[in-house]
């Protein structure tokens, strides 16, 4: 747990640090902003590149007190904890990617996403699949409580129901992972998001179906 939280504490920190020593280095305006083509709509200061970063470190707070309440919800062991550190690190990996390629755009003042090699969409959507098979493992463990795990009010009627639709939520995003490996291989841009999203709410309501029939059932 330890080498856990000292990682999490370095992904949460280290876009901030990273983004301070690029400073000076940058040019004095920067893309700000993108329309749905990839093409620059705003340009601003090269100061603003703090804002995402300082966005990262509230976000790693909010799930270090998520963490803490989840510990204090479970009767046995620290395994909510575990889980939600665990959750916290493979979001803020997606961020850390997200933060290094937005430097990227802002040091080289990209005025057409289409020039870059790297599609943010494909990027993006890559890291989400890999944080869906990794966290897809971890949910049929995740013991009843109010902050983390699948919970609908169905799926926390009871620890039968709980247990029951953890389990198939694990399943489910396992499998939403590989979907959106292979999409974000063989797609990019726009039909990637297109592909990518309508594959992740047709989960959605695959999950929560179930976790109504099991709570109907039960």
């Amino acid at each position: 747990m330890k080498v856990k939280r000292i990682l999490y504490y370095v992904l949460m920190f280290l876009p901030l640090l990273t983004t301070v020593i690029a400073i000076p280095f940058l040019p004095e305006q920067i893309p700000a902003h993108y329309d749905a083509a990839g093409m620059v709509t705003r340009w601003g200061s090269k100061y603003e590149t703090i804002i995402f970063p300082v966005f990262i470190i509230v976000f790693g707070l909010f799930i270090l007190a998520m963490a803490k309440i989840a510990a204090k919800q479970e009767k046995n062991g620290n395994y909510n904890e575990k889980v939600t550190i665990v959750i916290g690190i493979v979001s803020l990996v997606i961020f850390n990617a997200l933060a290094g390629y937005f430097l990227y755009m802002d040091f080289y003042m990209v005025q057409d996403l289409s020039t870059v090699s790297v599609d943010i969409t494909q990027l993006m959507f890559s890291i989400l699949a890999v944080a869906m098979l990794i966290i897809g493992n971890l949910m049929p463990k995740v013991k009843m409580n109010s902050n983390i795990g699948f919970r609908t009010k169905w799926s926390m009627k009871n620890e039968v129901t709980w247990k029951k639709c953890q389990y198939f939520a694990g399943i489910s995003f396992m499998v939403l992972g590989v979907i959106l490996l292979v999409i974000s291989l063989l797609t990019e841009k726009a039909l990637c998001t297109g592909l990518s999203m309508a594959a992740i709410w047709i989960m959605i309501l695959i999950d929560i179906f179930y976790s109504y029939y099991t709570a109907k059932k039960n």
